[in-house]
């Protein structure tokens, strides 16, 4: 059964496309026909691109792993937390810093040091300081929960990255290729499908477009997190079972 479906992406307008003087030929096969100037996308092929990147985001998460979700366009910001917090996944909408990837263990010592700083104003450490350096402190840490907050539990590297507009996030999918992840993108007719490892062919820049594509996506994840958390329960089942001592064998009467 499909996860999405024909009448739920035409309703939110997920067909609209850019006008066709923006359009990336690489889109070709994504394109139904153009209407008023503007291309409009075959919705049949996004509803089969939808179901196959859903079923890969699927494996990731029942193998316990980290999808990275990515947009910090205005019209994706809020919807992509939303949906992110939902299963437990990290994201970055407010900015990309470069060398989020390439450079993973710099953006670490910065997540440390906003822990450190919560520590030590928990602790009293801090008590001693002026206001003036107080507020200093209190900025920088505002500064960095802003931009890396949404990501502090991300101890290692993400096994994959979706991203909402592959063409204002090139830096985020150019890291994510040097590293070898795999690149989930909204791919509107503007953008080259080819940039991503899943694309989605869809409008990416409308909030409802977006929304009904990542339940879907969401949708699966979850189902990938609740298959692991039962085969878990099933193997520690299985393992207390193994360590009960056998009953010895009741001896025959003669």
């Amino acid at each position: 059964m499909s996860r999405t479906n024909f009448d739920q992406l035409l309703q939110a307008g997920c067909h609209f496309g850019h006008l066709r003087r923006k359009w990336n030929p690489a889109m070709a096969p994504y394109i139904f026909m153009e209407r008023n100037g503007i291309h409009i996308i075959d919705l049949h092929k996004t509803v089969v691109k939808v179901d196959e990147a859903a079923e890969a985001l699927k494996n990731i998460a029942k193998q316990g792993k980290k999808v990275l979700f990515v947009a910090t366009k205005k019209q994706a910001k809020d919807v992509v937390a939303e949906k992110a917090q939902s299963v437990n996944m990290p994201y970055i909408n407010e900015r990309w810093a470069g060398g989020m990837l390439t450079n993973f263990q710099t953006i670490r010592k910065a997540i440390k040091k906003m822990a450190n700083i919560d520590k030590l104003m928990a602790d009293g450490t801090y008590s001693n300081l002026s206001k003036r350096e107080l507020l200093q402190i209190s900025r920088q840490r505002a500064k960095l929960e802003k931009n890396l907050g949404s990501i502090a539990d991300l101890t290692r590297l993400p096994s994959a990255l979706f991203v909402i507009d592959v063409e204002k996030e090139h830096i985020a999918v150019k890291e994510a290729h040097r590293l070898g992840i795999p690149v989930f993108g909204i791919v509107d007719t503007n953008a080259d499908p080819n940039k991503v490892d899943f694309a989605i062919p869809a409008n990416d820049d409308a909030k409802d477009s977006i929304e009904v594509i990542l339940n879907a996506c969401c949708d699966a994840i979850n189902e990938g997190v609740q298959e692991r958390k039962v085969e878990k329960a099933d193997d520690k089942a299985a393992a207390q079972q193994e360590d009960q001592p056998k009953a010895a064998p009741a001896e025959e009467a003669e």
